[in-house]
């Protein structure tokens, strides 16, 4: 199987390469893609061998080429344009694609459009493009590998059931570092508090989406698309364990979950590999889970007051039209506010809502309108932050 690996640096990336490693009679790396961790990229590109590496911009992707000239014969190129070669190889099977945040819908889009399978990592894709993306796929016979942990989790517990069996589908959540707690007492919380989450070693940002629960709400909607089931069917339980990580019910009330230790290696592999199931425990990739040591696991309703952020997701999810990209879009802007220490972690869902509360939905038709309405969504989103600031 050869694959083009979009987002080689962030953590399903490496994991990606990881598994290729470990693979390397089944998986063939024929492309990188990645956005300016050119020293990382210089050593994937050394150990891999891909014909194609693609920087975000060209001042890292001249250093790649530097540093790869007379070492590798790999084509190194930068910018939108390349990520469409990476995508276009004739010889790529499957496209992983794992570029955070909306970054990632468009190059999701394009490989869609190459009739390219996809096991996909950006959830965003789905949330702001999918009733683009996924009748597109429909037309090009194109399969998605979901790679999110509870999406693979639902894939799973759904092989060889039919749409209309389901009763409810649940996805778990952590409920992150700050399970419980009101926002009055989350006033002035520090970034490394924020990052510090109990279970999981992820990127900052759906560490920080994690936190407030904005995370799952985009998860629903991405699952949505991902199996065509309705909203109304879709549930998020609290799981502090992080040990089950999907549960489907079906009509005559039996239960079907997907467990495991929490390492995204797990649904990563199963997203590669699909339909099997390959050896990892042997191989040191991931632990095996010892159910005889444990005592109990948990799982509540999020209250929905002490999690904004999901509340408003939720809203978005129902109203649907162009709700869910400006969602997206005032979040990413908001998170990364908070980050920057440009403004408190309790004032993230006071952005979102802003540019929610002036924003008149539209029927999505076309990508260019996508990427219109998360520019549009991220400008407001930039204003009410810099009101804020002027108080």
């Amino acid at each position: 199987m050869n694959i083009s690996v979009l987002g080689s640096t962030g953590s399903i990336g490496v994991k990606s390469l990881e598994i290729a490693r470990q693979y390397p009679d089944l998986i063939r790396v024929l492309a990188l893609v990645a956005g300016r961790n050119w020293e990382l990229v210089v050593k994937q590109a050394l150990e891999h061998r891909p014909i194609l590496v693609v920087m975000e911009r060209q001042e890292e992707a001249l250093k790649v080429r530097d540093a790869l000239q007379g070492r590798i014969k790999t084509q190194v190129t930068w910018g939108i344009e390349g990520i469409e070669r990476a995508i276009s190889l004739d010889e790529v099977d499957l496209v992983v694609s794992a570029i955070s945040g909306s970054a990632g819908v468009l190059p999701t889009y394009l490989a869609v459009s190459r009739a390219k399978n996809i096991a996909l990592a950006n959830k965003e894709s789905l949330v702001m493009a999918g009733p683009i993306i996924m009748p597109l796929a429909k037309e090009r016979g194109i399969f998605l590998r979901p790679i999110d942990s509870e999406h693979s989790g639902i894939f799973q517990a759904l092989s060889g059931h039919k749409k209309e069996e389901i009763r409810r589908v649940f996805l778990t959540a952590s409920g992150g570092p700050f399970r419980g707690k009101a926002p009055h007492e989350l006033k002035g919380v520090s970034v490394e508090k924020a990052l510090n989450h109990p279970n999981w070693r992820m990127g900052k940002k759906i560490t920080i989406d994690s936190a407030t629960l904005m995370n799952k709400g985009l998860e629903v909607m991405e699952a949505m698309w991902l199996f065509g089931i309705g909203l109304d069917k879709l549930h998020i339980l609290i799981h502090p364990q992080s040990i089950v990580h999907a549960i489907v019910e079906f009509q005559d009330g039996s239960l079907i979950a997907q467990s495991s230790v929490p390492d995204m290696i797990i649904p990563i592999a199963y997203a590669l590999f699909y339909p099997s199931h390959k050896e990892l425990l042997a191989k040191g990739l991931a632990a095996p889970l010892n159910l005889e040591l444990l005592n109990s696991l948990r799982f509540e309703v999020p209250d929905l007051t002490l999690y904004p952020c999901l509340k408003l997701a939720l809203e978005a999810a129902y109203a649907g039209k162009s709700y869910p990209i400006v969602l997206n879009a005032s979040n990413e802007v908001a998170v990364n506010a908070f980050l920057e220490g440009m403004i408190d972690f309790v004032t993230i869902p006071d952005v979102i809502k802003s540019v929610m509360d002036t924003h008149e939905s539209e029927e999505i038709r076309e990508i260019e309108q996508v990427l219109h309405l998360e520019q549009w969504a991220r400008v407001k989103a930039f204003e009410y932050i810099k009101s804020k600031d002027n108080k």
